[in-house]
């Protein structure tokens, strides 16, 4: 494949690297500062999948550069609140037959690509294993809970695609599967994300120091409780029948196994930029008050984050 990073933070790194090891052409695309460290340096991944290193194919900052080329994937990496600005510059160089892959946290990026692609072309990602950035272009996988899931929301992308490019991807060193109900995972991952990761990044700890305090755990009961409820109000199904079968499995089962993980939020934060809270918690309430659903918890914890980064950003970087 002729593939395209757009974006080569910690996840679009790990993607870049272990698919040219692969043996399929990259393309990558980030700021001037990222590309010139990583035309010197090449990209770089380490931690839990061992250690890899590549030279990409071609490096560009502009989309401008890319306006010839012709691209059989592109995987859009970046931070949610970019992704409209992103896939309007994708729309630009996506030939009929480029497919888009959302890899991404957060929900309303697939309804924001999908205002300017044709959603047969579109995949939505669930993806679930942590990165951390080392330096531009140097990535740490940090853990794994379960395979990356690949779907169509619309149920209009071949089923054959995915599986096929599920195969590429565990080829490449990244556990994979095709998902025909992607939607339910992906809202999976925004409760668990919701829950741990703003809450992680105000009081600066990992994920396990949360579970164990008794008002960390209220705290979260009541931002799960909420999804579950704005959940029922737009008929989005999960995995779980409600929000006690979620808790369940959430404290017994998801959080022991990253109970060390650090939220990327707290990165974020850390280094003065904008979090994806809007995509998160953020994006409960508005679909809360859409829908008569009531989501004071979440409400809550997206102006003390919001707060947080606004102070941060005054504050010297660490």
């Amino acid at each position: 494949m002729r593939v395209l990073l757009f974006g080569l933070g910690a996840l679009g790194t790990v993607y870049s690297c272990l698919l040219k090891k692969s043996g399929h052409e990259i393309v990558g695309l980030d700021r001037e500062p990222v590309i010139n460290k990583i035309k010197a340096d090449g990209v770089r991944v380490e931690g839990i999948w061992g250690e890899h290193q590549a030279c990409l194919d071609k490096l560009a900052t502009d989309i401008s550069e890319l306006l010839d080329e012709k691209f059989d994937l592109v995987i859009l990496s970046v931070k949610s609140y970019e992704t409209e600005e992103a896939v309007r510059q994708i729309k630009t160089l996506a030939g009929p037959d480029t497919y888009l892959f959302l890899a991404q946290n957060g929900y309303g990026n697939y309804e924001a690509a999908a205002r300017h692609m044709p959603e047969d072309r579109i995949i939505l990602g669930r993806v679930i294993f942590g990165a951390e950035t080392i330096d531009w272009g140097y990535s740490r996988v940090t853990v794994i809970a379960d395979d990356v899931l690949l779907g169509s929301p619309s149920h209009t992308v071949e089923p054959s695609f995915l599986e096929t490019l599920a195969d590429d991807f565990r080829i490449a060193g990244i556990p994979t599967r095709a998902c025909e109900e992607v939607m339910q995972f992906v809202w999976a991952k925004i409760i668990y994300n919701s829950a741990l990761n703003p809450l992680g990044a105000i009081l600066d700890v990992a994920y396990g120091e949360l579970a164990s305090d008794e008002n960390c755990r209220k705290i979260m009961n009541a931002i799960v409780e909420e999804i579950f409820a704005v959940l029922a109000a737009i008929g989005q199904p999960t995995p779980w029948s409600d929000a006690e079968a979620y808790l369940s499995a959430f404290y017994s089962q998801m959080i022991p196994t990253t109970a060390l993980h650090h939220a990327s939020m707290l990165q974020d934060i850390n280094r003065g930029r904008r979090t994806e809270i809007d995509a998160l918690n953020g994006a409960v309430a508005a679909l809360g008050e859409a829908n008569g659903v009531d989501t004071p918890v979440n409400k809550t914890i997206v102006g003390v984050l919001k707060a947080k980064e606004t102070l941060n950003q005054k504050l010297p970087l660490r």
